[in-house]
């Protein structure tokens, strides 16, 4: 079950609570506001993962509301839905700091994509700002170690002559050579039987890994 805490904040109740509905409904944590206004007072007590702010409303707007938020709090992700889906207000809304937006009327799954994208996102920034994270990248800079990650989230546990097999590799001291740079890194380990397998660590980098393709896609 997610620990994740979404804000929304929308002053149309039967929005507001469609939305919290879909969002608890999918085990998310919701805080739920009317306005701008007091969704401010709520983060001091409870800083939440993303906001979905609507950016017409009565008082303070999305608009104005947004870069407030991430002046204090850069790192939550905001979601901006509209009822005037333009190239222009896009542009306006992520100048003003929304991450992603949605236009109304939008579908619950076009919201729940919305939502786990920009968590996975989140979680992507988080992992790069890691002490680590600069030498984990400069060792996956090589096409080989990134191809050995890839077999071993596909296939498992796998033993040495397997991997080269299976990545068409005649010279066995290369691939030993990389095998021990990603053990180094702690993104792959060998257990008594000589099998190698991905760590946690590398099962979340092999996650990540496919989330920045996607996202440079």
């Amino acid at each position: 079950m997610t620990t994740d805490t979404i804000m929304v904040i929308d002053d149309d109740q039967d929005l507001r609570e469609g939305i919290v509905e879909i969002l608890e409904g999918n085990n998310f944590s919701v805080i739920a506001c009317e306005s701008a206004e007091k969704a401010m007072q709520k983060i001091r007590i409870e800083v939440p993962r993303l906001i979905i702010v609507d950016n017409m409303m009565p008082g303070m707007g999305g608009m104005a509301f947004m870069p407030l938020v991430k002046n204090d709090y850069p790192r939550i992700k905001i979601i901006m839905i509209t009822a005037f889906s333009t190239v222009d207000n896009a542009v306006a809304a992520m100048k003003s700091g929304a991450d992603d937006y949605l236009a109304k009327p939008f579908k619950r799954d076009e919201l729940l994509v919305a939502v786990r994208r920009n968590l996975e996102v989140l979680k992507f920034e988080q992992q790069l700002s890691e002490p680590d994270m600069d030498e984990t990248l400069s060792s996956l800079s090589n096409p080989i170690r990134r191809q050995i990650l890839a077999v071993l989230s596909l296939e498992g546990e796998m033993r040495f002559m397997d991997i080269t097999r299976y990545l068409g590799i005649s010279d066995h001291t290369k691939v030993n050579f990389h095998l021990k740079n990603l053990k180094a890194c702690n993104l792959v380990s060998q257990d008594r039987d000589k099998s190698y397998c991905l760590t946690s660590h590398g099962v979340k980098m092999v996650d990540y890994l496919h989330l920045l393709s996607q996202k440079i896609s």
